[in-house]
C-alpha cells in the first residue's frame, strides 16, 4: 500500500508543480461567470448545482451561495440551477457583464429528484420502476446521526446493523446477518467488499463526511442489472466530482461514548477529515481526501447462556443459573466443549470448559480508521470524462460470522479507471485486501484452554476432583465447583503477564490446527491469526443505444470479475496439495470468476403516462451452470402526481468465496465450503449426523443413565433414534422470485410526499449452514454400537459446519410506507413504517436456519427545520423496532425491542464559511443490542466543526 500511496502523492505533487503551465495553455478564450443563488428569504444557498445547459461545464455554490464557472462556451447561454427541495431555475446569460442573481423557491423534496441505481441510467425518482431511496448532500449534512453513514438506517425499508463504531451493515427485506452476502454496496460504481471476507466493511474505505454527495439505496432484488450479491438489494455512495466541488474543506468531530453508569469514565472519540479539490483548466481537475478516526468501541459482554441447565443437564435442577456446569455464554468463548462426565455414583453430566470472556481476549477496545482517496479527472472532447481514482482504508473493529473476529489493521485498497459519456460508461478496477493483525476469538479461547490442558486431560482431572469432593461429603453444587477449580489449577489467568504473553503468542500463529507448547510439549493446540491477502479484478461497461434505436430506450451492459484467493492455510487452502500440507500457508492461488451481461428496454405509451421496462441478464460462473435473470416492470403516472408501479423479477446469487471454498478448523468444528471436491474423503455430505441431533443424543443418553442406572452402551442403543442423518448435497446457486408493487405521489401543492411499496419473495435453494458430525469409523446410515459410542466422545468425531442449500422454498413478504410533509416556515415532518414477515413457520432448531433476523415492525419519525432562526437549524429522529428472534450459527436468542432518539442543532457562520453542529446519537442513553453476540450500545454525544471554502479562480 505504501508504495502505491507514494506513487499517487508524487503524481499529485507533479501536477501541483506543473499546473501553471497547464492553466496558461488552456485558458486562452475562456472567461468566468460569477453569481449568487439565494432562497425565497434571500439567504445564500450552499450546494446548489449550476450547469451550463447542454455542456459539461458546471460547479456548485459555496457556503454563502456564491459560484464561479470557467468556460469557453459562446454567448448567449443558459444556466440551469438545481437544489433538492427547491424548484429548478434557468437563467439567460448574454455576456460576462451579466449579473447572475437567482432566487430558488421551496417545493416538495422529491418532485424533480433524479436517481440512477434503479435502472442504471438517469430517471425521475417518482417514476423509478422499483423501490428506491435517496439521501442528497443537504440531508446527509443535516442528519442527527453521528455520521452520514448511520443516517441510512433512517431510510424507508433499510435496517442498519451496528457491529461497532467502524463496522456497520445495511440490510433490506429480511435475512439479516452481520456479514450480509446478499446486499451489494458500491462507491462510485466500485464494489466496496473485502474480497475474502465477502462483505463491505461498512464505510471503513468509503467516502468521508466532506466528500459524500448522495446515497441511493435499492431495497429488494437487483440481480437483473447488477448480478451476484445484489439479491436483497444494493446501495451506491456517490462522491463529489472535483470539477463541481472545489476548494479546501476541513471537518473535526469531538465525541464521547460509554456513559454506562458503572463507575467507568466516558471515552473520547475524535475524527478529523480534510478535502482538497482544484480545477486548473476546463479539462482537468483533481481531488484528495484524508481522514482519521479513533475511539473506544462498544463492548460485547453478554452473559446470556446458550446452554441453560434445562437443555444440558435437566436431571439436576440445582445446577442452574450461576451453577450451570455447561454454561456457554454469548460472549465467552472456549466454553462449548460439551464433555461427558460420569461420577463415582454412575451419574452422567454434560460439562463445558471454563472459557474466556471477550473483554479478556480483546484487552484494548480502542479502534482506528484511516482513509485516503483521490482522483484525477479529465474532461475530453465529445462530452467524455476520463478519471483515475485510488482509495485506501485501514480499520480496526469487530466482525461476526459463526464466531467473533477481532479486526486489527485490516486494509482494503481500490484502483479504478473510468470513462464516462452521457451514452456509455466503462470502468475497470482492482480491490486488494490484507487482514493485518486480525484474529478469531473462538480458536483463541479454545487454544488458550488447550495449551494449558487438553480436553481429555481436563476431563480426567474434573472427574477426579468431582469424586474427591463427593467422597468428602460436598453437595452436588459444591462438588462441581471444587471439580472445576481442581481441573483449572494452573490455568492461564486473565490479567497476569503469563496470560498476556500466551494470548499474544496464539494471536500471532497463522495455524488454527496444531502446534506443541512450551508448557506442555505433548499437548497440541492451534493459533488464532486471521491472515488473508486476496484480491479481485472487475471490468464492466454499459451503453445506451439511443442514437441508434429510436423506437425505445435500450441499454446494454456486460461485466467480468475474477477473484484471486491467496491460500492462507486456515480459511482457504490449496486443494491440489497433499492433505497433510493443505493447512500450511502458501500454495497455488485459487481463481473464482464469473462473466455476465444484460439488456434493458424501456418504452413509454399514452403520452408518456405508461412506462414499460424489461430486463434480461445472463451470468456464468466457472463452477456452476449459466443463469438467466429477467425483470419486468411497469410505471403508470397520472398528471405527474400519482405514480403506480408493478414489477416481477427473478434473480440468482452464486455462492461467495467463503461459501464455496472455505476450509477452516474453527474451534473444534471445521467450516467447509459447499463445492463437491472439497468434501472428497471427508464424508460430511452422506455419512454424517446433524449436530443438533448429536447434542440431543448426548443429553438423552445421560438422562437414561441417571434414570435407569444402566450402562452407557445400553443407554446409547436405547436412544439411537434421536440421531438424524444429515444427507447433504453440494451447493448450488440461490434463486429468488420477487413481486413488488408501489405508489408514489406528490400532493397538496407539492407539500406532501407519499411513498408506499409492498413485496413478496420466494427463495429457492436458500444458502445457509448446517452443522454435521462424522464418526471416525463406521456408517451413519447403519449405525452400530461403535458409531453410537463415537457420538458421545468428541475425540472420536469430526465436526463440520457445511455451506449448503435449503431443501424447501423460503418465502417472505412485507410493505413499507413513508410520508414527508412540509409544514409552516420550513418545518418538515417525515416518517416511515416497515413490516417484514417470514411466511414459513421455521422452528428454532431447524437444521438449516433461514436467519430472517428482522423485526416485524420498525419505524422512523423525524422533525426538522434547516433555518428555524437565521443560520440555525435542527433535526430530531425517533427510531423504534419490535422484538424479534435472532438465528444464525453463532447462536440463537431474542433481541428485545428498543427505541432511540437522535438530535442535532446546527449553527452556520457564512462569513467564515464554517458551521458548528452539536448532537447526540441515542440522546437518552438507552442500552440496547441488535443481534445475538453483538455489542451493547448507548449514547454518543458529539460536536463538529466544518470549514468549507471554495477557491476563487
Amino acid at each position: 500500500m505504501q508504495k502505491s500511496l507514494s506513487i499517487v502523492i508524487k503524481y499529485l505533487f507533479a501536477i501541483l508543480v506543473f499546473s501553471p503551465v497547464l492553466v496558461r495553455a488552456q485558458l486562452n478564450g475562456s472567461y468566468v461567470i460569477q453569481g449568487k443563488i439565494t432562497d425565497d428569504h434571500g439567504a445564500g444557498l450552499p450546494g446548489a448545482s449550476v450547469q451550463i445547459k447542454n455542456t459539461s461545464f458546471g460547479t456548485q455554490t459555496d457556503s454563502v451561495g456564491h459560484f464561479e464557472v470557467t468556460t469557453n462556451t459562446k454567448f448567449p447561454l443558459k444556466l440551469v440551477i438545481r437544489l433538492i427541495g427547491y424548484q429548478p431555475q434557468e437563467f439567460d446569460v448574454k455576456s460576462t457583464n451579466s449579473k447572475v442573481a437567482v432566487q430558488l423557491y421551496t417545493q416538495s423534496l422529491l418532485v424533480n429528484e433524479v436517481v440512477v441505481s434503479a435502472s442504471r441510467q438517469q430517471e425521475k425518482l417518482l417514476r423509478s420502476p422499483v423501490a428506491i431511496e435517496k439521501l442528497d448532500i443537504r440531508a446527509l449534512k443535516e442528519t442527527p446521526s453521528s455520521t452520514f453513514y448511520d443516517a441510512l438506517g433512517n431510510l424507508k425499508g433499510v435496517q442498519m446493523t451496528t457491529a461497532g463504531l467502524t463496522f456497520k451493515v445495511f440490510n433490506t427485506r429480511g435475512f439479516n446477518v452481520p456479514n450480509n452476502f446478499r446486499f451489494m454496496q458500491l462507491v462510485d460504481g466500485v464494489d466496496n467488499q473485502a474480497a475474502t471476507l465477502g462483505v463491505p466493511l461498512g464505510n471503513a474505505i468509503g467516502p468521508t463526511e466532506l466528500d459524500i454527495q448522495s446515497v441511493e439505496v435499492t431495497p429488494g432484488a437487483s440481480s437483473a442489472l447488477y448480478g451476484m450479491n445484489a439479491i436483497n438489494g444494493m446501495s451506491n455512495l456517490v462522491t463529489k466530482n472535483p470539477f463541481d466541488y472545489q476548494g479546501v474543506s476541513v471537518y473535526q468531530k469531538i465525541a464521547f461514548n460509554h456513559f454506562d453508569g458503572g463507575g467507568s469514565s466516558p471515552k473520547p472519540l475524535t475524527e478529523t477529515a480534510i478535502r482538497y479539490a482544484q480545477s486548473y483548466a476546463p479539462w482537468f481537475a483533481w481531488k484528495i481526501n484524508a481522514s482519521y478516526m479513533q475511539g473506544t468501541d462498544w463492548y460485547a459482554d453478554s452473559h446470556n447462556d446458550f446452554s441453560p441447565q434445562t437443555k444440558a443437564n435437566p436431571d439436576f435442577p440445582e445446577l442452574s443459573g450461576a451453577n450451570n456446569i455447561a454454561n456457554d455464554a454469548w460472549n465467552k468463548y472456549g466454553d462449548n466443549s460439551n464433555l461427558q462426565i460420569i461420577d463415582k455414583d454412575g451419574r452422567a453430566y454434560n460439562v463445558h470448559r471454563t472459557g474466556y470472556w471477550e473483554k479478556d481476549l480483546v484487552g484494548d477496545f480502542t479502534v482506528k480508521n484511516k482513509k485516503v482517496d483521490g482522483s484525477l479527472n479529465f474532461r475530453l472532447p465529445h462530452k467524455l470524462e476520463l478519471s483515475y481514482s485510488y482509495r485506501y482504508g485501514e480499520m480496526d473493529g469487530f466482525f461476526q460470522r459463526g464466531n467473533r473476529i477481532g479486526l486489527r489493521g485490516v486494509t482494503v485498497q481500490n484502483h479504478k479507471i473510468e470513462l464516462v459519456h452521457p451514452d456509455f460508461t466503462v470502468r475497470s478496477y482492482v480491490s486488494i485486501e490484507n487482514t493485518g493483525d486480525s484474529y478469531n476469538m473462538n480458536p483463541l479461547a479454545d487454544n488458550l484452554e488447550k495449551s494449558f490442558k487438553t480436553d481429555k486431560n481436563w476431563q480426567k482431572d474434573y472427574t477426579t476432583g468431582l469424586n474427591n469432593a463427593l467422597t468428602g461429603g460436598a453437595d452436588l453444587v459444591a462438588a462441581h465447583q471444587a471439580a472445576r477449580a481442581f481441573a483449572d489449577a494452573g490455568r492461564w489467568t486473565p490479567g497476569t503477564p503469563e496470560f498476556e504473553a500466551q494470548r499474544e503468542k496464539i494471536k500471532g500463529i497463522n495455524d488454527w490446527d496444531i502446534y506443541p507448547t512450551s508448557k506442555n510439549p505433548e499437548n497440541t493446540s492451534g493459533g488464532a491469526a486471521l491472515l488473508q491477502m486476496s484480491r479481485f479484478y472487475h471490468t464492466e461497461g454499459t451503453w445506451n443505444l439511443r442514437k441508434y434505436i429510436k423506437f425505445a430506450d435500450v441499454l446494454i451492459g456486460a461485466d467480468y470479475r475474477t477473484y484471486e484467493i491467496i491460500p492462507d492455510g486456515n480459511n482457504f487452502v490449496d486443494f491440489t496439495r497433499d492433505a497433510d500440507k493443505r493447512n500450511q500457508p502458501g500454495g497455488k492461488p485459487i481463481w473464482y470468476g464469473k462473466a455476465g451481461g444484460f439488456a434493458q428496454i424501456s418504452k413509454t405509451f399514452f403520452n408518456d403516462a405508461l412506462k414499460l421496462t424489461g430486463s434480461l441478464r445472463y451470468d456464468k460462473n466457472e463452477q456452476f451452470d449459466g443463469k438467466v435473470n429477467p425483470r419486468i416492470a411497469a410505471v403508470y403516472s397520472i398528471k405527474d402526481k400519482h405514480n403506480f408501479r408493478l414489477s416481477w423479477q427473478n434473480g440468482f446469487r452464486f455462492p461467495s468465496l467463503f461459501e464455496a471454498y472455505s476450509f477452516v478448523n474453527n474451534g473444534q468444528v471445521r467450516r467447509v465450503g459447499g463445492l463437491a471436491f472439497i468434501e472428497q474423503g471427508l464424508g460430511y455430505f452422506k455419512n454424517s449426523f446433524l449436530t443438533t441431533s448429536v447434542d440431543a443424543f448426548g443429553v438423552a443418553v445421560n438422562k437414561t443413565i441417571n434414570a435407569e442406572h444402566t450402562s452407557k452402551d445400553a443407554a446409547a442403543a436405547e436412544n439411537a433414534g434421536v440421531l438424524k442423518v444429515a444427507n447433504l448435497d453440494p451447493i448450488v446457486p440461490e434463486q429468488i422470485t420477487s413481486f413488488e408493487a408501489g405508489y408514489k405521489a406528490v400532493l397538496l401543492d407539492n407539500k406532501l410526499f407519499v411513498d408506499i411499496d409492498g413485496y413478496y419473495s420466494a427463495y429457492k435453494n436458500f444458502i445457509g449452514q448446517i452443522e454435521a458430525v462424522v464418526p471416525k469409523t463406521g456408517n451413519v446410515n447403519t449405525p452400530d454400537q461403535t458409531v453410537l459410542n463415537q457420538m458421545l466422545d468428541k475425540s472420536l468425531q469430526d465436526r463440520y459446519r457445511v455451506w449448503t442449500n435449503s431443501k424447501s422454498t423460503v418465502n417472505n413478504y412485507g410493505f413499507a410506507a413513508a410520508v414527508t410533509y412540509d409544514l409552516y416556515k420550513n418545518y418538515t415532518i417525515s416518517g416511515n413504517a416497515n413490516y417484514n414477515k417470514l411466511a414459513q413457520d421455521k422452528t428454532k432448531d431447524d437444521a438449516l436456519i433461514p436467519g430472517f433476523n428482522t423485526p416485524e415492525w420498525f419505524t422512523n419519525v423525524s422533525l426538522g427545520n434547516r433555518n428555524v432562526f437565521k443560520n440555525v437549524g435542527f433535526n430530531v429522529v425517533w427510531h423504534w423496532q419490535d422484538t424479534f428472534y435472532w438465528q444464525n450459527l453463532f447462536g440463537n436468542g431474542d433481541v428485545p425491542a428498543y427505541s432511540t432518539v437522535d438530535a442535532q442543532i446546527t449553527y452556520r457562520v457564512p462569513k467564515i464559511k464554517t458551521s458548528f453542529k452539536l448532537g447526540a446519537s441515542n440522546l437518552l442513553n438507552t442500552a440496547y443490542f441488535q443481534y445475538v453476540g453483538g455489542p451493547t450500545m448507548r449514547g454518543l454525544y458529539y460536536f463538529t466543526v466544518t470549514y468549507d471554502n471554495v477557491f476563487k479562480k
